[in-house]
């Protein structure tokens, strides 16, 4: 077995005699070992490990239990899911069970058997195996209602309730955004939420079809209307009846073809190339583009009347530099979604120069661009937890243009602050609390104050 897939075990210990014994022991594991506090917490913020043994008597005092006890505590709220296995003396069950009460998984007493505290350690990580297989179902079965996108910033949370009040109608809706930021989710997102949710949803992008093309994409054609036309073909419209049709990049349409959008988005009917019956269809319109539509209107290359046909409301999608604390929540989903699908479990979390890195650079490919490089750092990850090299990033300073003004400095770092000790607790009020040092009173007010549910 290839060292990386062996499971990680943490040994507190201080009897290097004892250390030796549990490492021959445990060879089935990859094994690390600490000998106080310091080093213990060292340990776990590198390697991660799911089951730890502690023994409560460390130094400076390793003739009580209160260092092993202060240990066990900070342990479980760095790593609250950790298991735990609390090592005493044989004298020593009140201690065993304060330390059970307080979060340990299992106590075990010296004189240690290797055998029976090998059992208890085996079946440690395989109660640690479960929950988090439970952990992942709870999360991948949540039914969303704005399946894929993933957001926290305002600007996105905004964007969402929009899209749960359009959605229900059948209003043309303009989507607006840079290349990247996730156009496609928004309509598919209106389509779930809409009526049409049970018929198809079909998509064309108009940059990326022939021009010659693209018209017989859109509308279909009627047998012998051109050479190899063989057979009567329905076109994407068609294709779309009774659900939601998406044309995308909508700003690459050939002005040879912006009349006849016009008169389908206004009449509700088609004529297929070399056809002349008119076809009715019952679809919903959602456009996407990433150009100025105006600038091109003012060129001549886009026609007025169709821009205000299709943009009977406007969603413009902000870009990910602009959506503060989105980087670290799509980067954990990323993580997720790639370990799962590239069997890289072993991965599980960013170093602190990492996510440094991954907030401060501008990402000008936006959320496409934040996919390859998350899928890239899995790929390459050595370790538990993915570095600055792995990501292949540039270290950027992003705080020129930061706010002077005082209020807004301590309002930013507060909410960057609170948001991220809920994403690292898994939304956990008393742990948040707890990692912010403030009372749950105080992180529900501050909760409320940034718009966090």
């Amino acid at each position: 077995m290839a060292k990386e897939t062996l499971k990680t075990l943490l040994l507190v210990e201080d009897d290097l005699g004892l250390q030796s014994q549990l490492r021959w022991s445990f060879d089935s594991y990859e094994v690390i070992v600490a000998e106080n506090r310091a080093a213990a917490i060292a340990q776990l913020r590198r390697f991660e490990p799911r089951v730890v043994t502690l023994d409560l008597g460390l130094p400076p005092d390793p003739a009580n239990a209160s260092e092993g006890l202060a240990t066990l505590e900070e342990i479980l709220r760095l790593a609250p899911h950790t298991k735990v296995i609390v090592v005493t003396g044989n004298d020593d069950r009140e201690n065993a069970l304060r330390a059970v009460a307080a979060g340990a998984y299992d106590y075990y007493q010296k004189p240690v058997d290797a055998q029976i505290l090998g059992m208890i350690v085996a079946r440690a990580f395989h109660l640690y195996e479960l929950e988090e297989e439970n952990r992942y179902l709870a999360q991948d079965g949540r039914e969303s209602p704005l399946g894929g996108i993933i957001a926290a910033s305002p600007g996105m949370l905004k964007l969402c309730r929009t899209i749960e009040k359009i959605a229900p109608t059948d209003v043309t809706t303009l989507i607006l955004g840079e290349s990247g930021t996730g156009k496609e989710l928004v309509a598919r997102a209106l389509h779930a939420l809409s009526r049409r949710a049970a018929k198809p949803f079909v998509a064309i992008n108009c940059a990326a079809i022939p021009e010659n093309l693209l018209e017989s994409e859109l509308f279909g054609y009627e047998k012998g209307a051109f050479t190899g036309a063989v057979k009567q073909t329905r076109g994407k419209i068609e294709y779309a009846e009774g659900g939601t049709f998406f044309l995308d990049e909508v700003g690459d349409l050939p002005l040879s073809l912006q009349a006849k959008i016009l008169r389908f988005l206004q009449e509700r009917v088609i004529e297929r190339v070399g056809g002349r019956a008119e076809i009715p269809v019952d679809v919903r319109v959602i456009c996407a583009t990433h150009r100025e539509l105006p600038a091109l209107i003012a060129d001549g290359r886009f026609r007025e009347d169709l821009y205000y046909r299709i943009s009977e409301i406007t969603l413009p999608v902000p870009p990910l530099r602009d959506r503060e604390g989105d980087v670290l929540v799509l980067s954990r989903a990323l993580l997720s979604r790639f370990c799962k699908e590239h069997k890289r479990g072993e991965v599980r979390g960013f170093s602190a120069e990492a996510l440094a890195v991954l907030e401060n650079h501008l990402w000008p490919g936006n959320v496409r661009e934040l996919e390859n490089k998350i899928k890239r750092a899995v790929i390459m990850a050595e370790g538990t937890l993915i570095s600055v090299e792995d990501l292949d990033l540039a270290a950027n300073d992003a705080s020129a243009m930061d706010a002077l003004n005082l209020r807004q400095v301590r309002d930013e770092a507060e909410r960057k602050a609170v948001q991220r000790a809920l994403l690292l607790t898994d939304h956990n009020v008393s742990q948040s609390a707890d990692l912010l040092g403030i009372s749950r009173p105080t992180l529900y007010d501050l909760m409320n104050k940034f718009g966090f549910k």
